[in-house]
C-alpha cells in the first residue's frame, strides 16, 4: 500500500539484492479510493522504466475476503465481491491485475470467480471460511490458485476436509507456501510438496514493509505491527501473524536446508512455476534463449553471490 516512486523503487531494490528478479505488488483489505490509488501508482511506476526487480502487476488481497479470517487485515473494510470495481479497475489498466484474492464462499464470489478466470486473472482462495465443498464449487467456477496454504483458511480435519483438503487433493488448485519456518513448519511442508505435482507449488514471500529492517514498530495497512526476532505479529493480537519479514533467497534457502527439496526443485517453486501461473513464463522463469536473462548465482552453500535482471548485474 505504500506505493509512491520513491517506496516502489526502495522496495524493488531491496528484494532484487535478496534474490527477487520480478514480483508482483500486493494490495491489502482497505477502503476501495485507496487500492484505486494503488493502481494508479503501479501503473505509472512501470510505464517508466523499472531499475530494480520488475513490478509485473499487481496481486489483490482483498478486500473480498472473509471476516472470520481476517488476519493481518482490517476487517473494516471487507466487503463482498464486487464485479463493477474488478471492471473498473481491469478496463482503466489492462494487464495490471495479474491475481485477485477472496473468499469463495462470500456472497458474489463466484460470479467474480468465473469473470476473473475468463479474462485471464488468477483467481485464488485465500482468508476464507470455505468448506470443501465449497472450494471445489469455485474451482468448477474457474478457481486456480490458493494464497499462503495452511494460513487464514479452514483447515484439514479427517470428516471435515476444509480449504486446507481441498487445495491438498485437488490438482486443478494450484499452492503457495510462505517458507520461513514461522507460517508453516517445515514439516508441513514437505508434506504439501508430496502432495501437489511439481508444477503445482509457489514460493512466496508474503513480506511486508519491515523486511530488511530491525526489529520494532512498523504498520501493516493501517493497522499497527510489531516485529520481535524478526516475526511480524499484529500488535494488538500477537497471535496473528502480520505477514513475513522473508525474502526469496532465505525462502529457497529453507526448502533445500530443511524441507530437503532438491536445489532443481526449490528453484522451479520460486522461478517458473510462478511465471506460469500469472502467465509471464514466456519471457522469464527458465534460463532460454529468447528469454530476459535473470540470473541469480549462489556459492556451493546456497549463499547469494550475484543477481542479474535482463542481462544487467544489479547486486
Amino acid at each position: 500500500m505504500d506505493a509512491s516512486k520513491e517506496n516502489l523503487d526502495k522496495i524493488t531494490a531491496f528484494h532484487s539484492s535478496q534474490g527477487t528478479t520480478a514480483m508482483l505488488a500486493t494490495t491489502m483489505t482497505a477502503p476501495k479510493a485507496n487500492i484505486d490509488r494503488v493502481l494508479a501508482e503501479v501503473h505509472q511506476y512501470r510505464s517508466q522504466g523499472m531499475p530494480h526487480a520488475r513490478l509485473e502487476g499487481v496481486h489483490l488481497e482483498g478486500p473480498f475476503i472473509s471476516p472470520k479470517w481476517p488476519g493481518a487485515q482490517n476487517p473494516e473494510h471487507i466487503v463482498h465481491a464486487n464485479i463493477e470495481w474488478l471492471e473498473e479497475w481491469v478496463s482503466r489498466y489492462p494487464d495490471l491485475v495479474r491475481q485477485v484474492t477472496l473468499a469463495p464462499e462470500r456472497e458474489g464470489a463466484l460470479e467474480a470467480i468465473s469473470w476473473l478466470s475468463e479474462r485471464g486473472i488468477v483467481a485464488a482462495l485465500g482468508h476464507t471460511d470455505a468448506t470443501y465443498d465449497e472450494v471445489e464449487t469455485a474451482v468448477e467456477a474457474g478457481l486456480s490458485h490458493g494464497v499462503h496454504t495452511f494460513n487464514a483458511m479452514t483447515g484439514l480435519h479427517h470428516r471435515k476436509p476444509g480449504a486446507v483438503g481441498a487445495m491438498l487433493g485437488d490438482d486443478r488448485l494450484s499452492c503457495e507456501i510462505i517458507a520461513d519456518g514461522i507460517h508453516v513448519h517445515p514439516a508441513a511442508i514437505r508434506i504439501l510438496a508430496r502432495m501437489k505435482p511439481e508444477g503445482q507449488l509457489i514460493l512466496i514471500t508474503d513480506a511486508m514493509s519491515a523486511t530488511g529492517m530491525p526489529d520494532g514498530e512498523y504498520t501493516l495497512g493501517d493497522l499497527p505491527v510489531t516485529v520481535e526476532d524478526g516475526i511480524a505479529t499484529l500488535k494488538e493480537n500477537r497471535n496473528s501473524l502480520a505477514g513475513s519479514t522473508l525474502t526469496m533467497i532465505k525462502g529457497f534457502q529453507l526448502l533445500v536446508r530443511e524441507v530437503g527439496l532438491s536445489i532443481e526443485q526449490a528453484s522451479r517453486l520460486g522461478s517458473i512455476n510462478p511465471a506460469k501461473k500469472i502467465g509471464i513464463d514466456q519471457r522469464t522463469g527458465s534460463l532460454e534463449a529468447g528469454k530476459l536473462a535473470d540470473v541469480l548465482l549462489l556459492s556451493s552453500d546456497l549463499e547469494l553471490h550475484g543477481v542479474w535482471i535482463q542481462g544487467q548485474r544489479k547486486h
